[in-house]
């Protein structure tokens, strides 16, 4: 079983996010490797996908979109988890709250008939040097706080259920 972990990192939190999931599912005993989604060309040669992207504006960087539209007719006919990289463990009080509500905004955003199986919407790294000023009071305005956010155990957690789903039952198309 060849698995493709591919993601769209703008400043590195999702690319990490990407090498320990593929790691996790090496030693589950599959073939997965991190790819950064502007480098496949290959798709056809995955039997299995787990792609994400960091979100900006709610939604999925354009080149991680592209990659899903140009390749859905493969994805369709292949088990898929898709994870999103955000910020909603950075904010506080009642915008933290808010950030379950962002996946179903973010999923409009990707290519109609795209089939899943799972889609995760995890914390990452958030520094004040990769928001523009304007961004950097928005953000504080809204609780904020700077950090690495990212669950690594509810990572790891996720990984090994994807894992299993591929030992159980490794082809077919997506069943959500």
């Amino acid at each position: 079983m060849t698995v493709l972990v591919g993601h769209m990192s703008a400043d590195g939190s999702t690319r990490e996010i990407a090498e320990r999931i593929a790691a996790g599912l090496r030693r589950a005993g599959l073939a997965a490797e991190a790819r950064s989604l502007a480098e496949v060309t290959d798709a056809d040669a995955y039997e299995a996908f787990v792609l994400g992207s960091a979100v900006h504006r709610q939604n999925w960087l354009p080149p991680a979109v592209d990659f899903l539209r140009g390749d859905l007719e493969v994805l369709r006919a292949r088990p898929v988890w898709i994870f999103s990289v955000g910020m909603p463990d950075a904010l506080r009080g009642p915008f933290r709250r808010m950030g379950p509500m962002e996946v179903p905004v973010i999923e409009k955003g990707l290519p109609a008939g795209l089939g899943y199986r799972d889609h995760r919407l995890f914390s990452g790294v958030v520094t004040a040097d990769r928001l523009p000023r304007t961004g950097r009071i928005a953000f504080r305005l809204l609780g904020g706080r700077y950090g690495d956010y990212r669950d690594w155990g509810a990572i790891d957690a996720w990984t090994a259920r994807i894992a299993a789903a591929l030992h159980a039952a490794p082809h077919g198309p997506p069943t959500a």
